[in-house]
């Protein structure tokens, strides 16, 4: 079993596609660790704001069968891949680690954006904060302690489940 993390987003109809999209997490992979919710600009284009997380868990899947069925998941949620790379999403959903590996393709992990957006590396950083970046060699914890929190604030959303 390897532990994998997931990063999970919407800007279109946020609330409804967030519930949908760990609702088919977890009926494809079991139980989720969840991190909080949290609301931030959209990075990259004009945008509304978007609500995101990380989920985390433990599978047997390879790489290319998880991104095979998060791409599947983000799909029957209406993702349209048609248009810019930067913009609205009803769902995106992530592959940001698989273990220790680094790889690059099909996709490559560690995916970039942890060092990179602030709506990632947070919720990592809640989930697994003493875990170790494969390429920083630092923890996440540390990582969001470095960041520059003031080029992309975000806020924590209190998020019903039900």
């Amino acid at each position: 079993m390897t532990r994998v993390f997931l990063s999970i987003g919407s800007n279109i109809d946020r609330e409804k596609n967030i519930r949908a999209g760990v609702a088919a997490l977890r009926e494809c992979f079991g139980e989720l660790r969840l991190s909080s919710v949290y609301e931030s600009e959209a990075v990259g284009f004009e945008g509304d704001p978007f609500f995101n997380l990380v989920a985390g868990f433990e599978t047997d899947a390879t790489p290319e069968e998880l991104v095979t069925a998060l791409r599947a998941i983000e799909d029957r949620h209406g993702r349209v891949r048609t248009g810019p790379r930067f913009s609205s999403r009803t769902l995106d959903i992530d592959l940001l680690l698989y273990g220790n590996a680094v790889f690059d393709a099909p996709v490559v992990i560690p995916r970039k954006e942890i060092t990179r957006n602030a709506f990632v590396l947070l919720p990592l950083a809640e989930l697994a904060p003493d875990a170790v970046h494969p390429l920083t060699g630092k923890t996440y914890a540390a990582m969001w302690e470095a960041f520059d929190k003031a080029s992309q604030p975000l806020w924590p959303v209190a998020f019903d489940w039900s």
